[in-house]
């Protein structure tokens, strides 16, 4: 499903050109939910983001689904952020003065969709937020949010989610909850990508990819997860 072919990437800062990524390779397969780990600075957020098709590398090449991601057109990028990759963030990204039915609901109006409510309100009932639809985020809890997030990531039912930190604004036992849930959405067959510093977090996933200094050090698979004990209900 994914494929990087020696990744390079690198900022301007300031005078100077900063090195990002180093040569990354790398290949996942359908239905896998793999933990992007590493220290700060270590090139796991920038990757995520070029696998997000967010931001291009300086060279390599990177297949999705076959694709040649190299060879989209701008608007075939934007139809992939849409449709076929769904993002969850560290920060929920919400907009404040819209419900949740209304933030959930916004992929589908960017995708044309003018009536997007049924979608949405199944969207966050599989997340376990029925009964808080037209709550506006600062009338959620942090979970509460992240779970919003969660349900607008999945309501064009993409084959990929991506996840930046998605518990680090989170308590220990909200966050395991957010794990909890995103387990069975890979249950489901959607393939699952976890940033996270968080061992705890990245021992939910079948695999575990670490980086240093923009490049991959260890890629570590598991024959079974075991998921930690006292998890929460979904």
């Amino acid at each position: 499903m994914i494929r990087t072919q020696n990744i390079q990437k690198s900022y301007v800062i300031g005078e100077e050109r900063v090195k990002v990524l180093h040569g990354v390779d790398l290949e996942i397969q359908p239905g896998e939910m793999v933990a992007l780990t590493g220290s700060s600075g270590s090139g796991k957020s920038t990757l995520m983001n070029i696998l997000g098709c967010l931001d291009k590398p300086d060279e390599g090449a990177y297949f999705l689904a076959g694709e040649d991601v190299a060879q989209l057109s701008e608007d075939e990028l934007a139809v992939i952020r849409n449709q076929r990759i769904g993002f969850v963030f560290q920060t929920f990204n919400l907009l404040p003065r819209m419900s949740a039915l209304e933030n959930v609901g916004l992929p589908l109006m960017y995708a044309g969709e003018t009536n997007p409510q049924a979608k949405a309100r199944e969207a966050l009932t599989t997340v376990g937020l029925a009964s808080r639809v037209d709550h506006e985020p600062n009338q959620l809890s942090g979970g509460q949010r992240q779970r919003v997030a969660i349900a607008r990531a999945i309501i064009n039912n993409p084959a990929i989610i991506l996840a930046d930190e998605p518990t680090g604004n989170l308590d220990s036992q909200t966050g395991l909850e957010v794990m909890d849930l995103f387990t069975e959405l890979n249950r489901q067959g959607r393939t699952i990508i976890i940033v996270t510093h968080e061992p705890e977090i990245a021992a939910y996933c079948h695999r575990q990819i670490k980086m240093k200094d923009g490049r991959l050090l260890e890629d570590n698979r598991l024959l079974e997860n075991v998921q930690p004990a006292g998890n929460g209900p979904l």
